[in-house]
């Protein structure tokens, strides 16, 4: 069967922010991919974004890969405020969702609280300190 993984462009602080998705989620790096270890054309990568993350992965739990990378400045910066997608993380446990929730929103900004939801599960949005949306929910 086919398989989604969540691929998230950064303004040149994806290590930083999958460093804290790793502190979030656990885990370990699968790949970590720096600029420098491409072979571009010539000047296509200024000097001081080789070593930027070209691309990094987080597994997270047994099929889910969270993927990201810093954009180079020749393809201009991430629009941090967009709302066209979200990362959704459905949960073991209510336990497990508030602990996810507590963590991801630490410096960041709670959309919608951790709460029962009309439409049947246990559910809370937010916007993490790297301006990424995530929506975490237990459905029992």
């Amino acid at each position: 069967m086919a398989q989604i993984n969540p691929y998230i462009h950064f303004n040149g602080n994806t290590e930083e922010a999958f460093t804290f998705y790793k502190s979030v989620f656990g885990g370990t790096f699968g790949t970590i991919t720096r600029f420098k270890d491409i072979d571009f054309p010539p000047n296509l990568i200024s000097e001081n974004e080789m070593n930027k993350i070209m691309r990094i992965t987080l597994p997270i739990g047994q099929h889910t890969l969270l993927i990201g990378s810093d954009v180079p400045e020749f393809l201009g910066q991430v629009n941090e405020n967009e709302n066209r997608s979200k990362i959704v993380v459905n949960t073991q446990t209510k336990e497990e969702a508030d602990t996810i929730f507590e963590k991801l929103s630490a410096g960041g900004q709670i959309e919608v609280p951790m709460a029962d939801a009309s439409w049947g599960v246990y559910f809370g949005m937010l916007r993490d300190k790297f301006g990424i949306e995530w929506l975490i929910e237990f459905q029992s």
